[in-house]
């Protein structure tokens, strides 16, 4: 298996200016926690079509965690569908942002240890809020950055969770707030879970094509 020379491949991806979704444009534009938080709970197991006007119409709603601490939980049940498990995404939105309202004088946690104990919210949510919201050092690893990473041959686990800390000791650090991005552009656009199209793919004379027939 050939040696991966990841500084060539994030050269590759960001020249190649493959185009974003609305959704992750939105996100990198947040510069703010909390929003980034309640959207990233919004994205878990929804496509970014269908993520990215639900969030627009959830933020004509409030953009504060008093505002949805507050808000009407079926008018905010109405304004995220059809989202996948929008009542279950609601609840927790209005039960996390009443914490960080009345508890946490509405500042979001900075750390994962303090992000990952509101219900729901994982490594990967707790790490975006990290890198986009905070500018903190942190890999988000989803099921974009997962598989490509593995069929590259840079890393070779199991898991996204195992994928993070494998990259954390392996990925130079001033990629760490980009890759999540770079990645999940490049797996929507042409390394894609069923048919990558690696005949256009960017960075194919560095791909071991682990997995792919």
């Amino acid at each position: 298996m050939k040696k991966i020379p990841i500084d060539k491949v994030i050269v590759c991806l960001v020249k190649a200016k493959q185009p974003q979704s609305d959704f992750v444009k939105l996100m990198a534009g947040f510069k703010n926690p909390y929003l980034v938080l309640i959207a990233c709970i919004l994205s878990l197991r929804t496509n970014d079509k269908t993520t990215y006007p639900a969030t627009l119409r959830m933020l004509e709603l409030g953009k504060t965690p008093e505002d949805f601490a507050k808000c009407d939980i079926k008018q905010l049940e109405k304004a995220i569908y059809p989202v996948g498990f929008y009542a279950n995404k609601a609840k927790q939105i209005q039960e996390l942002s009443q914490i960080i309202y009345s508890q946490m004088a509405s500042q979001v946690p900075d750390e994962i240890e303090e992000l990952i104990k509101f219900k729901g919210v994982g490594r990967k949510t707790a790490n975006l809020v990290l890198a986009l919201g905070f500018n903190k050092p942190a890999i988000c690893v989803d099921v974009h950055v997962h598989r490509i990473c593995n069929r590259l041959g840079y890393v070779k686990t199991k898991t996204p969770e195992e994928t993070e800390f494998a990259l954390r000791e392996k990925l130079p650090e001033k990629y760490w707030l980009i890759i999540n991005t770079i990645l999940v552009t490049h797996g929507q656009n042409v390394c894609k879970p069923i048919s990558p199209d690696c005949t256009n793919c960017p960075i194919a004379e560095y791909c071991n094509k682990v997995g792919i027939k």
